[in-house]
């Protein structure tokens, strides 16, 4: 299976750079997995897909704004950080740009709160620094950190809080899991009053997520590992919606990958954590998921080819060519799609 398969053209005037004023309003495109068939809706029209019963499992990481701008302390080079995961004791793994001025025992200023020195230097552009601050990382986060918009996203952001889900709340991911951004508080009070049962999982979105595939062959790309946790009590909630024949609905591919892990660790769901590098693409066999909400996403991407494995890549692109002809707008802050 080649790469190449997973791609398509897309105007550049379709992707999304800036969220809609009210959330809800994105247009939702609904695809029949089974028969191919498209149908034109909006966001709001989700409520009409989720029957009682059924299971709606969101990701309620929280982005931290962990895009930083500093200065090599010897030469006041420029230095890009991308902060991708808390490894303990204040050592973060982080993307460096230009990573090759960055080498074990750099030192990078962050005006006068924030050091980070160098400890580790990996592949494509990995490091490992040592944080140096004093009083709460979160808050000179806040204070000097950028929310990490994808590279195609070129307008500012006004508010940090349209990169967040209204539920976020677990702090830790260096991308927002962008198909929940679509939910309102409201919209999810009106799913519950019908009867469907909201679950939350957790999955820090870092390097697996977005990292561009960069082989030929499919089966030849790694996923880098990104920290996730389900508890006890969703557990138990997933296994019953299973048991009584009703429907797991996940929101976003990182949802789905944390929920395909654990069924595939334990042919059940259970409470529990860790590292997952799941790698999902066509051939796979869902064992958790029933029904997704997603994003619009990049060709050649991993995330394509999950939702390919779900709905069929010949059913995803010819949804994605005529949401590019119906001028859906794509990416993070784009419309979204239900696969049903």
């Amino acid at each position: 299976m080649k790469v190449d398969d997973f791609d398509f053209d897309l105007p550049k005037e379709l992707i999304a750079q800036t969220p809609l004023l009210k959330r809800d309003s994105s247009r939702l495109l609904v695809l029949d997995k089974k028969t191919g068939d498209i149908e034109h809706k909006h966001f709001t029209d989700i409520i009409d897909y989720l029957d009682e019963g059924d299971t709606l499992v969101l990701n309620d990481t929280k982005v931290i704004p962990a895009r930083l701008i500093g200065e090599k302390e010897d030469t006041k080079a420029v230095i890009e950080v991308l902060m991708l995961r808390d490894e303990g004791e204040d050592i973060w793994q982080c993307l460096t740009k230009p990573a090759k001025r960055v080498k074990v025992g750099t030192i990078i200023k962050f005006g006068d709160k924030l050091k980070a020195k160098c400890v580790y230097v990996g592949e494509e552009g990995i490091r490992k620094f040592k944080l140096m601050y004093q009083g709460i990382l979160y808050e000179i986060l806040d204070e000097l950190g950028e929310m990490p918009l994808p590279p195609y996203i070129h307008e500012k952001l006004k508010d940090k809080d349209r990169y967040q889900t209204v539920y976020a709340k677990n702090i830790g991911s260096s991308a927002a899991p962008t198909a929940g951004l679509h939910f309102t508080e409201e919209l999810l009070k009106k799913i519950e009053d019908k009867g469907v049962n909201i679950a939350y999982i957790t999955l820090h979105v870092g390097l697996g997520t977005f990292r561009p595939v960069s082989v030929t062959n499919v089966n030849d790309h790694k996923m880098h590992s990104e920290f996730y946790v389900m508890s006890d009590d969703v557990a138990k909630l997933l296994n019953e919606t299973k048991k009584n024949g009703h429907r797991i609905i996940s929101v976003g591919t990182t949802s789905t990958r944390t929920l395909e892990t654990v069924m595939n660790l334990y042919d059940e769901f259970r409470g529990c954590s860790g590292f997952t590098d799941i790698f999902i693409y066509p051939g796979y066999k869902f064992k958790g998921v029933d029904k997704l909400i997603t994003n619009f996403h990049l060709p050649k991407s991993t995330l394509v080819m999950l939702v390919s494995a779900l709905a069929g890549r010949d059913n995803i692109l010819n949804a994605y060519n005529e949401a590019i002809k119906e001028n859906y707008r794509f990416f993070s802050f784009g419309d979204a799609m239900f696969i049903k």
